[in-house]
């Protein structure tokens, strides 16, 4: 399996998906991701590029391409939640989520990754990496707000997931149809599904004869583990046997999307997790230059045996 890059390093740099492609091309990746933010112009610029310079796309991030309507900064992943109560908004999240299933088929990619809404409460994650920046992350304030957080969570998020499973119910039932497997991924803020328990609950739902595996995040996983929720690697001792696919970036305290080896993650860990068949992209951000993401690909290629 050819070590991947997202679009989402350079995206936002280009209206034009033939040039961003070309700059990706210069670092030597052979492979790519399409991320959220490309308009359908776009994705089918990439994709004709890709085909001239052999680039291969192996994977989508929902929504690909951004959903009628939406301009590129207001599609994020979450823009539509799949776990809505409300009708109208969960029909838009499964319609664009479809579009995403046809986009990977059409181009031959084998995973669409998906974020699975949220429980509709007051999210803390913000207010305790900026407690965390200041040091303060062992004090009452920060304990007493992550308490909060996890009480909140906990008592609203039963009739969430149950909207969020119908969602993948219809995902699954549909990707099935086109060939196409969907990654479902560790998230970033605490009130987003699926938390580490809600992971196993969806893949046991969708165990046997199932387009549903797990896509696990580097940055965000390790973001769990510097607020004091979880431990990082309990996410791949619980689900490794149902990995799909990998975001590889790094994080430096609380802020992720770093190049890999720009900061804590100890990458060497994720070794016995990340066997042969397994997607691995890298998921940096801006500002991560050139430089630092063919050291990325250099290391990662060597320290997972797999190719450029």
């Amino acid at each position: 399996m050819t070590l991947a890059i997202s679009t989402s390093w350079n995206a936002y740099r280009f209206d034009d998906g033939e040039k961003l492609l070309f700059e990706i091309s210069q670092l030597g990746f052979k492979a790519i991701e399409l991320s959220f933010n490309l308009s359908l112009e776009m994705v089918n610029e990439i994709a004709y590029s890709a085909r001239r310079l052999a680039i291969s796309i192996e994977s989508l991030h929902n929504y690909c391409p951004i959903p009628d309507g939406l301009n590129r900064k207001q599609a994020l992943p979450d823009c539509y939640s799949l776990a809505s109560l409300d009708r109208e908004e969960r029909f838009l999240a499964v319609k664009y989520a479809k579009c995403s299933i046809d986009t990977a088929n059409r181009l031959g990619a084998k995973v669409v990754v998906l974020h699975c809404g949220r429980v509709e409460i007051p999210d803390y994650t913000r207010q305790l990496i900026n407690l965390y920046g200041q040091g303060k992350n062992n004090g009452p304030e920060f304990l007493g707000i992550r308490e909060k957080m996890i009480r909140e969570r906990a008592a609203e998020a039963d009739k969430f997931l149950k909207q969020a499973l119908i969602s993948i119910e219809e995902l699954n039932d549909y990707a099935k149809l086109k060939g196409v497997l969907l990654g479902i991924e560790t998230r970033f803020y605490y009130r987003e599904i699926p938390n580490i328990d809600e992971i196993g609950i969806i893949l046991d739902k969708f165990s046997s004869d199932s387009q549903v595996y797990y896509w696990h995040d580097t940055g965000h996983a390790q973001l769990m583990e510097n607020l004091g929720l979880l431990r990082h690697e309990d996410f791949l001792k619980r689900y490794g046997c149902r990995l799909i696919g990998v975001h590889l970036h790094d994080i430096l305290d609380c802020q992720d999307h770093l190049a890999p080896l720009e900061g804590q993650i100890d990458f060497s860990m994720l070794k016995s997790y990340l066997k042969q068949g397994i997607l691995k992209v890298i998921e940096a951000h801006h500002p991560a230059t050139a430089e630092q993401l063919i050291k990325s690909r250099n290391f990662i290629s060597q320290a997972y045996d797999e190719p450029i």
